[in-house]
């Protein structure tokens, strides 16, 4: 009787798990999607140039991607349930603090630490769902996972072009305060916990030296043609070097650079997302602009038009999971690939009259690449070690995923205060701009091209791990 009480408990406990992490992967990408259909009313309101209005989401990407790859020892060692809540209660303060924001420096300040915040939730949702489901059934789970960070994505501009439209850019931020107390409700009665690395110590030197190289080299693209980009450019490179030398020297280091010397798949899936989020991330925030500035659309129906890609990837990713537990996940992933860097190449031909049909069969292959890439790359680095690497795993996947995507916020910065200058965008600069957003999707196309490269040669999973 106790014997089927505890497998009862054990099935509703795996339940809420997989609704509360299921919610965890909307509410990030939400937040990330939705605020690219604000920008042009967040950017008039505040007067914003090009670098301040890159850097409301160049912010917290950056911040994510700063703090995830830490998060993800630190989950670890003091428990990936308890990281989650804390991560989750600071998202909704700090979202509620972006909806009450009265200026650029208070909304960007409150982007830091959403974004902060936002990586603790994105590091301990996979590595939980793996803790708690069996290698064979993992593909299938981790796929749910992944269309729900699509669904976040997907319903990022439809709902957030109606709540911009109806309710003001705002409105955004306070959507999301209710699913973050449901989560945290939830979690509280979970009595289960997952740290593997409990008696290991956390690497605070490393962490700090790789946060300082990462702000300094997105920092420095975003800022290259002012006197600091450069420096800061410097700083980064070599602290990123530093990092990788005193992580191979360090007893207890927040990189465990052995487990990846000795791992093909975890480095080489690494690299082919760094490069495929690199490559796709700014999709969104480029195409907002466009269709506002350029085709004059509310943001209700750009919103509408960009709702696309992500309904695809959410569609055919739970389907891709599945098809990564039976066919090797470098054949299919690299598959996604191709099919990513083709429908980038399509968006280099934009223009003022550039016909809608054109730019929804663009974002329909490249959300069709993204959901053959996506969940059998997790489920090829999760499946490569062992359990109490899971969290250091999921942390590098994480920090792959969210330094792609400060990279490609990086070079889209880069790219338009080059071609266009540290101004307002307006009617008068509108050529500079389209010429700045084809440059910015001719250098995607060529990187997630090369990207084919990396996720092919990664090797074969082992499936007993």
């Amino acid at each position: 009787m106790r014997v089927e009480v505890s497998l009862l408990e054990d099935k509703l406990n795996k339940k809420i798990i997989l609704f509360v992490t299921t919610l965890g992967a909307f509410i990030t990408p939400f937040m990330v999607s939705s605020i690219n259909i604000a920008l042009p009313f967040i950017g008039r309101e505040f007067s914003m140039n090009t670098v301040l209005l890159n850097w409301v989401v160049l912010s917290y990407i950056l911040a994510l991607a700063v703090f995830i790859f830490p998060f993800g020892r630190i989950a670890d060692i003091f428990g990936r349930k308890k990281l989650l809540i804390y991560g989750m209660a600071v998202f909704t303060l700090t979202s509620i603090l972006c909806g009450l924001s009265f200026n650029a420096v208070i909304l960007i300040a409150s982007r830091v630490l959403q974004g902060i915040s936002g990586a603790s939730i994105s590091v301990t949702v996979i590595s939980i769902l793996t803790s708690v489901y069996l290698p064979g059934e993992r593909g299938k789970i981790l796929g749910l996972n992944v269309a729900a960070t699509y669904a976040g994505l997907s319903a990022g501009p439809f709902l957030g072009g109606f709540l911009v439209k109806y309710l003001g850019w705002r409105s955004i931020f306070f959507f999301v305060v209710p699913i973050g107390v449901t989560v945290i409700l939830l979690l509280l009665n979970i009595k289960q916990e997952w740290a593997e690395a409990k008696d290991e110590k956390f690497d605070y030197i490393g962490s700090v030296v790789y946060g300082v190289g990462l702000f300094g080299i997105v920092c420095g693209l975003s800022l290259i043609r002012y006197f600091w980009g450069p420096i800061l450019l410097f700083i980064g490179i070599i602290s990123i070097f530093f990092f990788g030398f005193y992580e191979n020297k360090a007893k207890s280091p927040m990189l465990n650079v052995a487990l990846i010397k000795s791992n093909r798949i975890l480095t080489f899936s690494s690299i082919a997302a760094l490069i495929n989020y690199s490559a796709t991330f700014a999709i969104s925030y480029l195409l907002s602009l466009y269709l506002q500035y350029i085709k004059d659309f509310d943001p209700q129906k750009a919103g509408l038009i960009l709702v696309a890609q992500p309904v695809v990837q959410a569609f055919f990713s739970p389907l891709t999971g599945k098809i990564s537990d039976r066919i090797e996940p470098r054949i299919v992933a690299s598959l996604g690939m191709a099919l990513t860097s083709t429908g980038l190449a399509f968006f280099i031909f934009l223009t003022n009259d550039t016909n809608i049909l054109f730019i929804i069969s663009a974002l329909l292959i490249v959300g069709l690449g993204f959901a053959f890439f996506s969940s059998p790359n997790t489920n090829a680095v999760m499946c490569s070690v062992e359990k109490k690497y899971y969290g250091v795993a999921s942390g590098i996947i994480g920090t792959a995923r969210s330094v792609g995507q400060a990279f490609s916020m990086g070079i889209t910065s880069l790219v338009m205060v080059i071609y266009m200058g540290n101004v307002q965008i307006s009617y008068d600069n509108y050529p500079n701009f389209l010429v700045s957003v084809r440059v910015t999707f001719f250098i995607f196309t060529i990187l997630c091209f090369l990207g084919v490269f990396a996720s092919i040669v990664r090797g074969t999973i082992n499936r007993e791990i």
